[in-house]
């Protein structure tokens, strides 16, 4: 990697950064889901479900329900697996992950909208040998469509076809809808929980050497990176779908879960803080500065804060140098010099 010269790159905006370049955090990073405090803290507890729930996970629940009712082709032509509506389910999941992912990419990363600004990492997409064709961005393009979005859409099709018959339990939420609401707003805490375990397992050494490395390529990410996984992985990934099997729901459920799991990658590897909209307004991007530290240090936070997993377990990294320090000192338990 070059050297950073902080002046030169245009990188003496203001942001707090280190003497490399990189992100440093001015608020407090990787703080734990007050909702599982002890004792109990409930006000602070209040306040993270109305953060959890307003806007992203609202948005989520609006995008799955709209698609359901005017993208899905209807459940009566589902009993057979038959190519028409497959492809219809197919198209339409590549399109919104083609678009979401182009349109972050062309405005931060291509057009560079706001340069360095809120930007994590001082490095831009990387072209090395260690990416396909020599090229992070079209390395990462191709995994994430040719792959993840193929196996989204099977673990979507394969699903679809079993409500249709009656394979897996199906609510009406005109008759449980209070059920339905549940089920709706605990969707991205179960993938808070699946990602972190599922993410644990690829860390085994055996899956990290077949699998895990290929998203691992990506130290400075993208919100290509986010889906750009061996397709070992993106059948791992995509088995958070699956629970819906054994817990009674709707379609919206499930879809709403798959979509989740493929924009939150996205979104969450944006490498941005804050998103710039025009003369200095600013939104608080949905990217995760936890995961990116992730991708830095490989050996610290695993999961997210809706399960604070990496808290209780020791493995929690915010990005100062005290938390650097305790990541070593782990390693060197675990590993040796």
């Amino acid at each position: 990697m070059a050297n950073i010269n902080v002046e030169r790159d245009g990188l003496a905006d203001g942001m707090p950064r280190d003497e490399r370049g990189y992100w440093m955090p001015d608020k407090e990073i990787g703080v734990p889901n007050p909702v599982f405090s002890w004792p109990p803290k409930p006000r602070a507890a209040l306040k993270w479900v109305k953060d959890y729930i307003w806007p992203v996970n609202l948005m989520y629940m609006i995008v799955a329900t709209v698609t359901w009712l005017y993208l899905t082709p209807e459940l009566s032509r589902m009993t057979e697996f038959r190519a028409g509506w497959i492809l219809e389910v197919f198209a339409r999941n590549q399109i919104m992950l083609i678009a979401l992912a182009t349109f972050l990419h062309l405005r931060l990363w291509t057009q560079k909208a706001q340069g360095f600004q809120y930007k994590w990492s001082p490095n831009w997409m990387s072209k090395s040998r260690k990416f396909l064709w020599s090229d992070q961005v079209r390395d990462n393009v191709f995994w994430s469509v040719v792959s993840g979005g193929t196996i989204w859409t099977g673990f979507e099709v394969v699903m679809l076809w079993a409500y249709a018959n009656g394979v897996i339990p199906f609510i009406d939420p005109r008759e449980q809808t209070l059920w339905f609401i549940l089920i709706l707003v605990l969707v991205p805490l179960w993938r808070d929980f699946h990602f972190y375990w599922a993410h644990r397992l690829l860390h085994i050494r055996i899956l990290y050497k077949i699998a895990h490395y290929v998203h691992h390529k990506n130290i400075d990410i993208g919100p290509w990176s986010g889906l750009s996984m061996h397709p070992i992985e993106h059948l791992l990934y995509y088995t958070c779908m699956l629970i819906h099997w054994v817990v009674a729901s709707h379609p919206i459920h499930m879809m709403m879960n798959g979509q989740h799991a493929t924009f939150a990658a996205i979104l969450g590897h944006g490498g941005f803080d804050e998103f710039v909209i025009k003369d200095g307004v600013k939104v608080q991007s949905a990217a995760s500065y936890y995961h990116s530290l992730h991708h830095r240090y490989f050996e610290c936070n695993y999961g997210e804060m809706g399960m604070p997993f990496d808290h209780w377990f020791g493995t929690s990294h915010d990005g100062t140098p005290e938390a650097r320090e305790r990541m070593l000192a782990r390693r060197r338990a675990m590993h040796g010099s």
